[in-house]
This record gives structure tokens, sequence and C-alpha cells, in this order.
């Protein structure tokens, strides 16, 4: 439950700190709610800007939150294996060479992130390597690179900013309405004040906020059995298969935040959850021709 509530408190911290500037912007440069074009475009600057900003600092803010080290020289024939191994399922996915990192955790997983196919990260974890046979970690990795090559990372952060975009925008257009309703009602015929303004954005920001997560998370859901048929594809689905069984003997992940969306195990399925069990991923790869 927790990665789910820090996910959605990130979504929302990021979308209610950008309302703030909105609310002292926009009365700033003359932009009313009433101008539906100029709250929309103003709106989508902050919701899409702030998700790609988030973006482009992924990596390096995903290194620090698991405190992992980029392998620039193998030190150990473990890390050769990892690396060596990024490079030929890489190569074999048609995608430049990652970065790749390694993490002490006892978890069994690994994720990847960045803001392209050119810029990509894969960070695996020290439980991973030891808990998993060549052949599991292999498949693990594969389905990390799937993730690079599918552009997923691109994709989330893209329909984020557009679900932030609409979040913001509709909130704004309730507070108008609710303010008209008062102001009809009101014999001095004044609205809603400043502060009562920004209460009812700040309840619908969270309100709205939640909605655009169970979608956001759907997606996510839907593009892990992309990224294990793609790990099929490279290495075979068998591999996968036993993977996903392993997985599902290890403890819970510790990943947090937006970092479970592409970590190679989430919680169990519900509406706020980044991946679907691991019982329907077997399932879907076992029924793939």
């Amino acid at each position: 439950m927790m990665r789910s509530v820090l996910f959605l408190a990130t979504n929302l911290a990021v979308v209610l700190t950008f309302g703030v500037f909105l609310n002292i912007i926009l009365p700033a440069l003359g932009i009313q709610t009433g101008n539906m074009m100029g709250l929309l475009i103003f709106c989508m600057l902050f919701g899409v800007g702030g998700s790609f900003i988030s973006l482009m600092l992924s990596k390096k803010m995903a290194l620090m939150s698991v405190g992992g080290k980029v392998i620039d020289t193998p030190q150990n024939s473990e890390e050769r294996w990892l690396v060596n191994t990024v490079a030929r399922l890489a190569k074999q996915a048609g995608l430049p060479m990652p970065e790749v990192a390694l993490y002490q955790s006892p978890d069994i997983n690994a994720f990847a992130t960045g803001s392209g196919k050119d810029k990509s990260l894969v960070a695996v974890s020290t439980g991973l390597l030891h808990s998993m046979n060549q052949d599991e970690r292999e498949a693990v990795l594969a389905h990390e690179l799937s993730h690079i090559a599918n552009g997923d990372m691109v994709t989330m952060a893209l329909i984020q900013g557009v679900l932030n975009t609409f979040v913001m925008f509709f909130a704004r257009i309730v507070a108008e309405i609710i303010s008209n309703a008062v102001r009809s009602n009101n014999q001095s015929g004044e609205g809603l004040g400043f502060l009562a303004r920004m209460g009812i954005i700040f309840v619908m920001e969270m309100v709205f906020g939640l909605i655009a997560s169970v979608i956001a998370m759907w997606f996510s859901r839907q593009r892990e059995y992309r990224a294990d048929a793609g790990a099929g594809c490279l290495v075979g689905k068998e591999k996968m298969i036993a993977a996903l069984q392993r997985l599902k003997q290890s403890q819970p992940s510790h990943l947090e935040g937006q970092l479970t969306a592409f970590g190679i195990i989430g919680r169990p399925r519900d509406l706020l959850s980044s991946h679907p069990s691991l019982d329907d991923r077997i399932r879907a790869l076992q029924s793939a021709s």
C-alpha cells in the first residue's frame, strides 16, 4: 500500500505546487477562468512541462533514491556478467547501450528509467543477482530493456503530463462554476473570495488527481504486459515465465514512488497498482502464441 500512496502523494504534490503558481500567475497576466483557451494552454505548460522536467531528472533521482552506483568498470564477475548481458540484449533489441547500475537491496528487483532510448539506465538490486539463476536474471534484464525499446518512460511522462493538465484545468472550471452559483445567490453579487476559491481548487485537484492516478496506473499495467512479451521475444517466454514464478516467492519490493512503474515487480492488482498481478502476467505469457 505504501508504494501506491507515495506515487499518489508525489504526483499530487506536483499538481498542487504548480496549482499554486497558476493561481498567482494567471491573475497577474489577466487570464480569467472564462478564457478557456488561455487557461488550458497555461495548464498544459505546467502539467506537461513539469512531467518532462521530472523525466529529465529521472536517472539522477532514481540513483539517489536507491543509493545505486553506475558501473563504469566492472569490478568482479557478477558486474562483468551484468554489463555484458545488458550490452548483448541491447544490441539484440537495436538499442544504444544504456548505463548499468547496481544497488544494495535484498529485494529481487530491477528498473529502467531515463529521458530517452539513448539516455537510459537499467538498475539491478544485489538481491536479484544473488537470488536468481542466470536465465531468470537474463529475462528480467530483457524485460527492462523492452521498457526502453517501447519508449515507456517517455510515454508515461506524456500520459501523466496530459492528465495533470486536465486535473489543473477542470479544478479551476469547477471552482468558477461554484463561484458563479454563489454570486447568483448573493445579493451583493460577489462570488467566492480568493481563499475560498483556492480551497476549492485544492480539494478538486486532489479528487481529480486521484482519478488521474487510476488512469495512469491502468496504462502502466498494460505496458508491463508488453514488456513481458518483449522479453519473451528476446530470450524466450519460458525464461520470462520462470523469472516471474521466482518473483512470486520473493519478499515485497521496497522501490518507492514513481520507480515502481518500471520495476520488475509491483504489488497485487488494484486500481492504483503500477503492475498486474504476477499470476496474470504468467497467464498472459502462457497464452501467447
